[in-house]
């Protein structure tokens, strides 16, 4: 995925931006609230930047919550006065408020003017984003090559994204999504159907709890499965197609994300997406093997010939061989030549 939210600046928010350009705005703070970017607070200079810095930028952390914050330095280009981006992603924020909000930051730096951002901080705890860990972060940092703003993002998703505890049994790295708990009744259901118990599971994400759901566990015809997946909310399934190749009788375990277009919400989308993978992992681990992975929009997608062509595609390599033409008629004997 290319972990962009869609989440823009409201009307009041651009507003704003433009006054930032007559040097009188010192501070402002932006967070995302009902999937837009919008102004939480703001603080006119008054002091030379150290000590505006030491006044206003501490009180407007929250110490669960991440944000950005927009410092405007002393210094001014050709184009205008300099910024300086922080990025607040606390420890101890939900990881799916961090990877939002680092989802988010490329299109928030935009809006305002990249070319206005001098300098940039990453603060994960309160220490790195006072004046002393500015300075220190300047001291510390030397100055990187350029990079785009594609991997600019794919940066900061990185360190958001990864900084849980990693142990030699834990997977996040290696997986590159979110790996929420499967509740017992879901690992259950999931060792069950590998003993031949179901045909067709179906698993939800509990957004607030942080967890995967069972949602139903049962027999179900291939008829019947189109109806299963929702029209208003993304789900996992988990299906035992039965079915006949090339003459032989098969069972194949079919892992489909449903994921019905633009119709969610923004965070909802992210986390279906990234917890995907480790999900099939964990379910081969419990026993289930997965023969194919399928994404659809729609229950009706699944037929018999959809699931099927999923599973043994047409090998389009082995082509019937070119017939040679037969030669126009009347053209007489063939020539004859001697061995030389």
């Amino acid at each position: 995925m290319s972990h962009q939210t869609g989440i823009k600046a409201n009307e009041a928010l651009k507003k704003f931006f433009s006054k930032c350009k007559d040097g009188k705005i010192r501070v402002f703070k932006i967070a995302i609230e009902e999937e837009q970017l919008v102004l939480k607070d703001q603080h006119n200079e008054k002091h030379n930047w150290e000590k505006d810095y030491s006044k206003y930028v501490v009180p407007l952390i929250e110490e669960n919550q991440p944000c950005y914050i927009l410092y405007r330095l002393d210094s001014k280009s050709s184009l205008g006065y300099e910024w300086l981006f922080i990025s607040w992603s606390p420890d101890t924020a939900p990881i799916r408020q961090k990877m939002l909000y680092a989802s988010t930051k490329a299109t928030l730096k935009q809006e305002f003017g990249s070319s206005q951002i001098k300098e940039e901080l990453h603060g994960t705890v309160l220490s790195e984003i006072t004046l002393e860990g500015y300075k220190k972060h300047k001291k510390d940092v030397a100055a990187p090559a350029p990079l785009s703003m594609r991997e600019e993002e794919l940066q900061e998703i990185k360190k958001t994204e990864v900084n849980t505890e990693i142990n030699i049994n834990s997977k996040q790295q290696t997986l590159g999504g979110i790996e929420f708990p499967l509740t017992e009744s879901a690992k259950q259901a999931i060792v069950d159907m590998a003993r031949g118990s179901y045909d067709y599971l179906q698993l939800r994400i509990d957004i607030p709890e942080e967890t995967i759901n069972l949602v139903c566990a049962e027999n179900i015809s291939l008829e019947q499965l189109p109806a299963k997946v929702p029209s208003d909310t993304a789900r996992y399934h988990l299906y035992k197609f039965k079915h006949t190749h090339e003459g032989d009788y098969t069972e194949s375990i079919v892992f489909i994300y449903s994921m019905p277009g633009y119709n969610i919400t923004v965070k909802e989308r992210m986390l279906y997406s990234s917890c995907k993978i480790p999900l099939t992992s964990t379910i081969t681990e419990l026993g289930l093997e997965i023969i194919k992975k399928i994404e659809i929009d729609a229950g009706s997608e699944l037929t018999e010939q959809f699931l099927y062509e999923e599973l043994h595609p047409t090998n389009s390599l082995h082509r019937p061989k070119f017939a040679k033409p037969k030669g126009p008629p009347g053209r007489g004997p063939k020539r004859m030549t001697k061995n030389q």
